[in-house]
């Protein structure tokens, strides 16, 4: 018990120390949000250093001796209070439950089955509820995802299109540069083998979206972005409520990485095809994307230090895809259950979210992982890593910047709403840096704190994020 005690409260220490350091760093002027976060970042680790998953296997997961390689082994059930933060967000209350099936431990850390359940909500206004399950073992040498989520948000950001070309004014508040959206996602994936490393993928997606105008009561009467983009045409009448889509995908998949959802070594590729028949709503707005994605993992020192990058682009290749589908993520394997770009947790860490949206968009994130020696603490193996990290993008193909253009040299319209719509900037990268911490149990929960600056004040200034996964 005093040894125990003891390591609760060292890693209290640490976490304490790491948060002073946020709060130091004058560059960003983050000193009230940081006091007002320590009280909140402490529990959320420490709820990670007291968690004590069930298990089928109990005590035989133990090593007889420290020299025994650890091995985990029969059902873990892993419940998690979701108490994070996200700026972007706001403070995430509910609850998370990961079950994990090893069976007799031979593909560990590997899992044989995974399940996820998760039910939140987020105090800026948005929820989660989603079940997520994964498997290569259900179906004879396949690889099967399936998920459902319903993501209610009464203040989703939005920007405009085409990075720079839209304004960002800071002096306007939360309720100018947002919308109301609901989505309904359901998604199934197959994955197979065709050579080696090189593999299919192919997958079906029905997405709901009810998109408007913000109804939080305090910005009622008050014209927003929105209203603008609809006033003009930029958003059309037919697609402002939002709609309904079947999407179908097909690519292929190269892997090589040593552990998925913490890898220290290998590479991952996926080249993507997918898009909308306008089978459901029938209204002219079917499309078709491509999406590639390049992840290497190069070891620096052992597994101690990692070398991570990933490439990013996404684009349509055919048809008018509807304002509302343009920010969402081409992925198999989502490591966030919001899947919104570019800006924010999932592609560019310290940019608002939502901030970059285009037809066509790239982005790119390198980060060093140093991963410090592991331990053992009720009855599971953990570890801590820090990943300095830098972050770029842009888009790679305007999404209706001639209409802006256009209402930008319209001198029937007022000055001030056009300076609000079109900036006259030409589009440049979108740049931010950062640093993160990692605690990880058993090499697949991971429990993560990143914080980035963006690089330019059209940009916003910085998020703070406290979630679960490597970004990539």
């Amino acid at each position: 018990m005093h040894l125990t005690h003891r390591i609760m409260s060292d890693d209290s220490y640490a976490a304490g120390r790491l948060l002073r350091i946020f709060v130091r760093m004058k560059c960003v002027r983050m000193l009230s949000v940081g006091k007002c976060l320590r009280p909140l970042l402490l529990p959320v680790l420490a709820v990670a250093l007291l968690l004590h998953p069930a298990s089928a296997a109990g005590d035989d997961d133990t090593p007889a001796d420290k020299d025994t390689p650890y091995r985990k082994t029969g059902v873990s059930f892993v419940p998690i209070p979701a108490l994070s933060y996200n700026s972007d967000l706001g403070v995430q209350l509910g609850a998370i439950l990961d079950v994990y099936w090893f069976g007799d431990g031979s593909t560990y850390p590997a899992y044989l089955h995974k399940l996820t359940a998760e039910a939140c909500y987020y105090t800026k206004g948005s929820g989660i509820y989603y079940v997520f399950y994964d498997s290569k073992y259900l179906l004879r040498n396949l690889r099967l995802t399936a998920s459902a989520s319903y993501l209610p948000n009464t203040m989703m950001a939005f920007y405009g299109f085409n990075g720079y070309a839209a304004p960002y004014d800071p002096r306007k508040n939360a309720g100018f540069y947002a919308v109301d959206r609901n989505l309904l996602r359901i998604m199934g994936d197959l994955q197979g083998r065709i050579t080696g490393a090189l593999g299919w993928a192919a997958g079906i997606g029905f997405f709901y979206y009810d998109t408007g105008r913000v109804k939080v009561k305090r910005y009622d009467g008050q014209t927003t972005l929105y209203d603008l983009y609809r006033q003009y045409g930029l958003i059309r009448d037919d697609e402002s409520r939002g709609g309904s889509h079947i999407e179908l995908r097909t690519g292929l998949v190269y892997d090589t990485r040593d552990h998925e959802p913490d890898p220290t070594r290998g590479m991952y590729a996926d080249c993507l095809l997918y898009g909308s028949p306008d089978i459901i709503d029938r209204r002219g707005d079917g499309y078709l994307k491509a999406s590639f994605s390049f992840r290497h993992y190069v070891p620096l020192w052992g597994d101690k230090l990692t070398l991570a990058y990933r490439i990013c682009w996404q684009g349509t290749l055919a048809g008018d895809a509807p304002f509302y589908v343009q920010q969402n993520y081409a992925t198999l394997f989502p490591r966030q259950i919001n899947s919104d770009i570019l800006g924010g947790l999932l592609s560019l860490r310290g940019i608002l979210y939502n901030r970059v949206v285009g037809d066509g968009m790239g982005w790119a994130n390198v980060e060093l992982r140093w991963r410090f020696p592991s331990f053992r603490l009720f009855g599971q193996e953990w570890y801590i890593a820090l990943n300095p990290f830098f972050d770029m993008g842009l888009t790679t193909n305007p999404y209706r910047l001639d209409e802006m253009i256009a209402i930008g040299n319209d001198t029937s319209i007022p000055e001030e709403t056009r300076r609000l719509i079109y900036s006259g900037d030409p589009e440049s990268l979108h740049m931010s840096s950062g640093l993160g911490i990692k605690f990880v149990m058993n090499r697949n929960l991971v429990l993560a704190i990143d914080y980035g600056l963006a690089l330019d004040r059209r940009d916003g200034r910085n998020g703070l994020y406290l979630n679960i996964n490597y970004v990539f």
